[in-house]
């Protein structure tokens, strides 16, 4: 009786290992191929899929690999082929060996991720629509003029100092003002806000121009280059009338376009040599219209260039004396 009980025992252990082989066999790779199928179930990182294996052959890829036995396939117990791939985007893959086409995310970033799994599945229909998209993108982001707005002055130096571009830099904040303006004032404001659009569309990809609407200046122009202030042009002055005081907005448009050109000199750090000194040294004043302030920024000057205080002789009163205010 323990020789029957003991030859039992050995004939289950060996069923036992059969069916475990059996499903060992099942869970592992094998070349065969999905041929012999008409249907295919897909599990992608998690994410399930049914197509057929007509869908799979349409394109030379990957999918087609392992279809006719060119790749090794991996299928668990149920019967699903496994995919060691994140599953987020193979719909669109599929999507795409079923149509020919597919509509792409908008998303840089979405459209990288996308690129990344037809590069994977060798599905270069997919590949070359992608890189497509991807440069219409750059093409489109190249031919649009983008002005930042400075929210606070820890941003504003963090933005000019990582920026490799010169900056120019147009505070404008009309209601920072005690007095009334002048009958000009309104119009000369305007056409330094048009000037500065001007200026950003011609140099556009060239210098970076920025907005500060939050600023103490009502309008003033400032000038970087290589993370450092170069040159200011406020357009404000107070003047004196007949028992009150209003400010006066200029447009020294000569004197705007001047120092964005001076600015150029920064460009691609081309400021940096004896050149770009020199030039900036030898930058004309233009003393009838401007004064000039120094001071000093490490061993260089910056230029802040103050529009001529004017006097409105129409609104003195009789004896008062001129006044010019700084």
């Amino acid at each position: 009786m323990s020789a029957e009980a003991s030859a039992g025992s050995v004939a289950a252990a060996s069923i036992l290992a059969t069916q475990a082989s059996g499903h060992c066999s099942e869970e592992k790779g094998f070349g065969g191929g999905l041929a012999g199928s008409k249907y295919v179930k897909l599990n992608v990182g998690g994410s399930l899929h049914y197509t057929t294996v007509q869908t799979l052959s349409k394109e030379d890829s990957l999918l087609r690999s392992m279809c006719n036995g060119g790749a090794e396939v991996t299928i668990d117990s149920e019967g699903w082929v496994v995919l060691d791939r994140c599953g987020r985007h193979f719909g669109l893959v599929l999507n795409f060996m079923r149509d020919g086409s597919v509509p792409l995310p908008e998303s840089h970033r979405e459209l990288e991720e996308v690129l990344k799994e037809a590069q994977y599945y060798r599905v270069q229909g997919l590949v070359q629509h992608c890189t497509s998209a991807m440069q219409k993108q750059r093409d489109i982001y190249e031919g649009v003029c983008r002005i930042p707005m400075i929210t606070s002055t820890k941003e504003e130096q963090r933005m000019i100092n990582t920026c490799r571009k010169p900056v120019v830099k147009l505070q404008n904040n009309r209601g920072n003002n005690k007095y009334s303006y002048t009958s000009n004032s309104d119009d000369n404001l305007l056409k330094n806000i048009e000037l500065f659009d001007k200026l950003g569309l011609r140099f556009n990809g060239r210098v970076l121009f920025v907005k500060d609407v939050l600023g103490d200046e009502i309008c003033c122009w400032s000038f970087y280059g290589e993370g450092r202030k170069i040159a200011e042009v406020c357009c404000t002055s107070i003047v004196y009338a007949t028992e009150k005081k209003q400010t006066k907005v200029e447009f020294p448009e000569a004197r705007i376009f001047e120092e964005t050109l001076n600015i150029l000199i920064y460009e691609n750090g081309r400021g940096s040599g004896p050149g770009g000194v020199a030039l900036l040294e030898s930058s004309s004043p233009g003393a009838s219209q401007s004064e000039e302030e120094g001071a000093s920024a490490g061993d260089r000057r910056v230029r802040r260039i103050h529009v001529r205080r004017h006097i409105m002789h129409d609104e003195r009163g009789h004896g008062q004396q001129t006044v010019y205010k700084d």
